[in-house]
């Protein structure tokens, strides 16, 4: 499964100035929180659940909420996601992975996820 998102990065930066700390709260725990930079950091982390919410088919609701998708880097600074496990056990979630990219007034991510059902081939 394969999702993708793009996201104006200004979009962010007004949601911020707007509503501060709450605004990154709506969406990001505070250990992500904490590896936020600056607006486009945080647009970024916003087009990563949104694309993993595709990618699973559901979008951003009861079925997934932002808060059951944890994105964390690696040493050498990599996104990775973690899931709840509720998302993992009802979307038989093996493995993900994550590239998250900025160019301009942009923020692209796009997920990869591989899932232990093979009930959504191609019939």
């Amino acid at each position: 499964m394969i999702g993708i998102d793009l996201i104006k990065t200004s979009r962010m930066n007004r949601l911020i100035e707007r509503f501060g700390d709450k605004a990154l709260q709506k969406f990001l725990s505070h250990d992500e929180i904490l590896l936020v930079k600056n607006y486009k950091t945080a647009a970024g982390f916003w087009a990563t659940k949104e694309a993993f919410s595709k990618a699973i088919g559901v979008g951003i609701g009861s079925e997934c909420s932002f808060h059951d998708i944890t994105i964390y880097k690696t040493p050498k600074g990599a996104p990775k996601l973690k899931l709840s496990q509720k998302v993992m056990e009802q979307f038989n979630i093996k493995d993900t992975s994550l590239s998250i990219t900025h160019d301009g007034d942009y923020a692209i991510a796009v997920i990869a996820i591989e899932s232990l059902s093979t009930t959504d081939k191609i019939k």
